[in-house]
């Protein structure tokens, strides 16, 4: 006895965007998508090579070790930024407006 084929699904644009989001969101396993959505693994690990959406093991092996990687990173940057940025701010400041009046900024003027 022959096996039967599953009919094919065609899917438009907005679903596999929709569907790669979700999984990269979600961080799921190709297997997970197919439980999920229906989609096969090979079809889903096509479409991510086809819209560039990387892969979800280094962010599977950062969750099981603590955290999402992505957050972690994001918080660092953004503490390195609030320590940095003041520093930055004053001192380009200062740059403008030595140009605008010259080094004697801060000496009374002579009149």
């Amino acid at each position: 006895m022959p096996k039967s084929r599953r009919k094919r699904h065609v899917y438009t644009s907005e679903n596999r965007t929709t569907i790669l989001a979700a999984a990269a969101k979600q961080g799921l396993t190709a297997l997970q998508v197919q439980k999920r959505f229906g989609v096969t693994p090979v079809t889903y690990y096509s479409w991510r090579r086809k819209y560039g959406v990387r892969g979800t093991r280094s962010t599977a092996a950062a969750t099981r070790r603590g955290g999402n990687l992505e957050s972690q990173v994001r918080s660092e940057v953004q503490a390195r930024v609030r320590r940095i940025l003041p520093d930055i701010v004053r001192s380009e400041v200062s740059h403008y407006l030595d140009s605008l009046f010259g080094s004697r900024r801060g000496r009374a003027l002579k009149v």
